[in-house]
């Protein structure tokens, strides 16, 4: 019997979990990573979603507040990520019970910090805590996935949820194959955002559908020695890997001064400067403190340079996915 059908018949039985309510925090993951779009993606520190979800005796979801730096999320259920994932929970287990949803956005709104993935991960992890026999967290991929799905004009890819759900640097082959792959401890990550807004639909629209097969063979050669880069801790493989030449150059022109805020962080040190997930937010790895403190000046600088003020932060790659919080 499947850990899913198990979990099923167990939250039947009539066995309680005496909690009534739970919250967790999920971080906030960069996607893409520059040359894995749609299946790579890692987890950061100090910035992220919190939810917290309460069992409630009548069979739907809701939501009661949303707040923090976003407020204009939808409360309709079938609109919001969160409530779209524990509807989908509760259809599949069979729930007898509904859940209520209190949100609080540490992850601005279309910023290509996986925000809807970290709404919709807090709410099943949170909601996971209160099942009579709480499922693997691998089973619980699927749920917060459902909830993705609205942000995206097609099916969903799993590039924000893994690394959200499980932490550190996810591979994706499929909605439901992740590999974990090991990254150099002296990696951080500094990212940048500008405060502006970029729909996840409306960057996707922009892509064509068709590549050239050199341009195929190049970013694939690329993905590969990203992987065996980090893999091997081979800082000179990843910094001749980190190199996007096909989702880029098309989304590009969406981020004011993109090209100057890539020139200033490879000046500075950093290993690699790429789009995290669909923007307008821009990623840099960089190898140790000193030279992520200046890639970060020089990246905040490049955008006041076009008129804008942006907000960042330097991180580890997140080993941790969400967790029950307090």
């Amino acid at each position: 019997m499947s850990t899913i059908n198990r979990g099923l018949r167990n939250n039947r039985s009539i066995r309680n979990n005496p909690r009534k309510s739970l919250a967790a925090f999920a971080p906030a993951t960069v996607g893409n990573v520059a040359v894995g779009f749609d299946i790579l993606g890692f987890a950061i520190q100090g910035v992220g979603d919190h939810v917290r979800v309460e069992k409630i005796s009548e069979p739907k979801v809701e939501i009661a507040s949303i707040e923090g730096v976003v407020t204009e999320l939808p409360f309709d259920p079938l609109q919001n990520t969160a409530s779209r994932s524990l509807m989908k929970m509760r259809e599949k287990l069979d729930l007898p019970y509904g859940f209520r949803i209190s949100i609080k956005k540490g992850i601005p709104l279309a910023s290509g910090m996986g925000g809807s993935a970290a709404s919709a991960v807090g709410a099943v992890v949170a909601a996971n805590g209160l099942l009579s026999k709480p499922l693997k967290v691998a089973n619980l991929l699927e749920f917060a996935l459902a909830g993705e799905n609205l942000t995206s004009s097609q099916d969903s890819h799993a590039d924000n949820i893994a690394p959200c759900l499980f932490g550190g640097l996810q591979l994706t082959s499929g909605a439901r194959r992740l590999s974990s792959i090991p990254c150099p401890q002296s990696i951080l990550c500094v990212l940048v955002h500008p405060d502006i807004q970029i729909e996840t639909k409306a960057a996707r629209s922009l892509l064509k559908s068709e590549i050239s097969l050199r341009q195929h063979v190049l970013q694939s050669a690329r993905l590969a020695g990203f992987l065996v880069g980090c893999i091997n801790n081979d800082m000179d493989l990843i910094q001749e890997s980190m190199c996007d030449i096909i989702i880029e150059p098309q989304r590009e022109k969406l981020i004011p001064g993109f090209q100057e805020v890539k020139s200033a962080a490879i000046l500075a040190g950093a290993l690699g400067v790429s789009i995290s997930g669909s923007g307008p937010s821009v990623f840099a790895w960089v190898n140790g403190p000193s030279k992520a403190k200046k890639v970060k000046v020089a990246m905040e600088m490049a955008f006041a340079a076009k008129g804008l003020t942006s907000t960042s932060w330097i991180s580890r790659i997140s080993k941790r996915g969400a967790q029950i919080s307090k």
